[in-house]
């Protein structure tokens, strides 16, 4: 009776496993990375930066929390979105991010560099896990996105149109 019961069950499981949509099943960084940093944005990872205009402060700093948000190119036509788990200087970090170098993986604490001429994180490697080194191509990147919103005075102010009144940025 007892293997019945088990039997039961695990095909009820395999049943309803069936039916989840194939999505579900892999692990993307826009989501991951919004469920570990707090912040609320939603699409694919190359249109974050954008999308955080006004809504969340922006920078070229590195921050324990914040997300680095990559542009898309070639290699990554969806771009991609990792938080950062520690600062170690002001070019270097640890990320903790999804589907980087496995298909639906999570790295946790993973090296990247700022190679940037400007110093300023357009231009980054990432620990790539395969080869147990850094990356050998760099990414473009747009830069950070701080879990804070801006400040009241940071963000654009829209004054009802009247008589001789316009929008004020």
């Amino acid at each position: 009776m007892m293997f019945r019961a088990a039997f039961v069950l695990m095909a009820a499981c395999g049943l309803l496993a069936a039916q989840t949509p194939a999505m579900a099943g892999t692990l993307q960084c826009a989501p991951y990375a919004r469920q570990i940093s707090g912040i609320q944005l939603f699409g694919r990872a190359a249109d974050w930066w954008a999308q955080a205009e006004g809504r969340y402060d922006r920078g070229q700093e590195p921050r324990v929390g914040a997300v680095l948000a990559f542009a898309a190119s070639g290699a990554m036509p969806a771009g991609h979105v990792a938080m950062v788990s520690q600062v170690v200087s002001p070019r270097e970090v640890r990320l903790t991010h999804a589907n980087w170098s496995y298909r639906g993986g999570i790295e946790r604490d993973v090296r990247a560099i700022d190679v940037s001429a400007a110093n300023d994180w357009s231009d980054v490697k990432v620990w790539y896990g395969p080869t147990g080194a850094l990356g050998t191509r760099s990414n473009p990147a747009r830069g950070f996105i701080y879990a804070q919103a801006p400040a009241a005075a940071d963000r654009p102010v829209q004054i009802a149109a009247a008589a001789g009144t316009t929008a004020l940025n």
